[in-house]
């Protein structure tokens, strides 16, 4: 498929960041050394080349990041496919915009082999490296990808296969991770399209048809909402109906038997509101107005997602009945759920503030470190463990591609788990002694097997033997993290060379 031709102007009117001379001149100067570079070359979809740069510079633009990130999206396949080198680019514009051009090229050896569990691990490393040295190479990367899973009608079906198993199983879990919503999102939905093109179908018109039915009560409840919002003094920056992506849905239905009637939240409402009160505020107002279906309510925003993500969900019984999901947030956590860790690039310039951060070279930055703390305890876990690929990528299937938890200590300190971690998991998360010397646990004041699974947002109390204790060999069945692999089977080993 041959997308609608852009210019370096659609690029420009997109950014999020202000839009000085600099940045203009620079953006401009580098669209004008790839345009030169590509001058001839045409992609599989009979389109201008420069076309896969600009439409990668357009989605980088959209995420909020600024201009030295869209140069060198603009740039990025320019050592790689013409004969412009990367030497060049750096006399150009700089060492900045050279490393994150040359990180791209590296992530774009990234290939599947075989079956998905299969990956090329040491390019894998690469990525991860590259994430801990500027997180604005994967980012890149995740733009780039989007324009080629656009136009991938255009290559034959085992290429299509190949690179939506890539997108699926690699580049829509980064972008979950870094917390970027709408980028996940659409590369779960392309990819989902070549994987599986029988439910692709069947749930793409379900969705159409249940959406159809439901527009005009869905309409009205945004209408009724907003006026009752406004009656009650707060101030709606926006408020709008939304649906669910077709991949995210066909997921909760194979859950439901592919019944379509026992999802909840297809389709929903968004308030965007000024501030975290406000957000509260309006649930109170939701609910006084709609009934709430009970157990449906999650806080998000005292308690976020592991990637950030913050909001209040709520399922209501709306007109006629009908059942809505409502996600109430304010404008930045509504940014932050779409691009996730780039979004903080336009709050920052908008705040004035600066953070010294360990993945750039400057120390003038502008995301907090806590933002991707687990991207510096991956870099360090990757040299814990050295050059052994098998446990490296096992580690790296549990730990990196699920879901994280949150667990907490009973003095308050949060602890980060992958999903079905258990109580021996989190001891050694705490301390190497305590996990050792583990006995029993608790979560949430009740006593737990040491084999459970704990779940988002408990407290685990771990209790321990004074006296010096090795771990038990049976604990290997079920631990689900490295550092508790790795620290049962040291225990056993100095025990054995004693």
């Amino acid at each position: 498929m041959i997308k609608k031709e852009i210019t370096i102007e659609d690029v420009l009117k997109n950014l999020k960041v202000a839009r000085t001379s600099h940045r203009e001149t620079l953006i401009r100067n580098a669209y004008a050394v790839a345009k030169e570079a590509h001058h001839g070359q045409k992609r599989k979809s009979g389109e201008e080349y420069i076309q896969h740069a600009l439409y990668t510079a357009l989605n980088i633009a959209k995420m909020g990041m600024r201009s030295k990130t869209i140069s060198a999206g603009l740039l990025h396949d320019v050592p790689e496919d013409t004969s412009v080198t990367l030497e060049e680019v750096e006399e150009k514009f700089g060492s900045e915009i050279a490393f994150m051009v040359n990180g791209v090229t590296k992530l774009g050896k990234i290939r599947l082999r075989g079956t998905k569990e299969e990956l090329y691990l040491e390019n894998l490393r690469k990525m991860f490296f590259a994430m801990a040295s500027d997180i604005r190479v994967v980012i890149i990367k995740l733009a780039d990808r989007m324009h080629n899973m656009e136009t991938l009608s255009a290559l034959p079906p085992d290429k299509q296969k190949r690179i939506s198993l890539e997108t699926m199983e690699v580049f829509a879990p980064i972008a979950n991770r870094l917390g970027i919503g709408e980028i996940k999102g659409k590369l779960e939905d392309l990819a989902f399209k070549y994987l599986d093109c029988e439910n692709f179908e069947l749930v793409t018109n379900l969705q159409k048809e249940e959406y159809k039915q439901s527009k005009q009560y869905l309409d009205k409840a945004v209408l009724e909402l907003k006026q009752q919002l406004l009656k009650e003094g707060i101030k709606v920056e926006k408020i709008f109906g939304r649906t669910k992506h077709p991949y995210r849905l066909f997921q909760k239905m194979k859950k439901h038997d592919m019944n379509i009637d026992k999802i909840y939240d297809l389709i929903g409402i968004r308030i965007i509101v000024p501030d975290v009160s406000s957000c509260y505020e309006t649930l109170g107002i939701v609910h006084n107005k709609y009934r709430p279906l009970v157990g449906r309510i999650k806080d998000y925003i005292s308690l976020p997602k592991p990637n950030g993500y913050q909001s209040i969900h709520t399922t209501i019984f709306g007109p006629e009945g009908k059942i809505l999901e409502v996600q109430i947030r304010t404008g930045q956590m509504d940014d932050e759920a779409e691009f996730g860790i780039a979004a903080h690039w336009v709050y920052s310039e908008k705040e004035k503030k600066s953070f010294k951060n360990f993945f750039f070279r400057k120390k003038e930055q502008t995301i907090p470190e806590k933002e991707l703390a687990w991207v510096k305890q991956l870099r360090e876990w990757q040299n814990e463990i050295g050059k052994d690929n098998s446990e490296f990528m096992e580690g790296l299937k549990i730990e990196f591609f699920k879901n994280h938890i949150f667990a907490f200590t009973p003095m308050g300190e949060v602890i980060e788990l992958p999903e079905d971690a258990t109580p021996i998991d989190f001891a050694y998360k705490v301390h190497s002694e305590i996990g050792n010397r583990a006995t029993g646990a608790k979560a949430d004041g009740k006593m737990v097997t040491l084999d459970y699974k704990i779940r988002n947002g408990q407290v685990i109390d771990i209790m321990t033997s004074r006296d010096p204790k090795r771990p038990s060999r049976d604990w290997l069945r079920f631990v689900r993290t490295s550092l508790a692999k790795s620290n049962i089977e040291r225990a056993f080993r100095k025990e054995s060379n004693k």
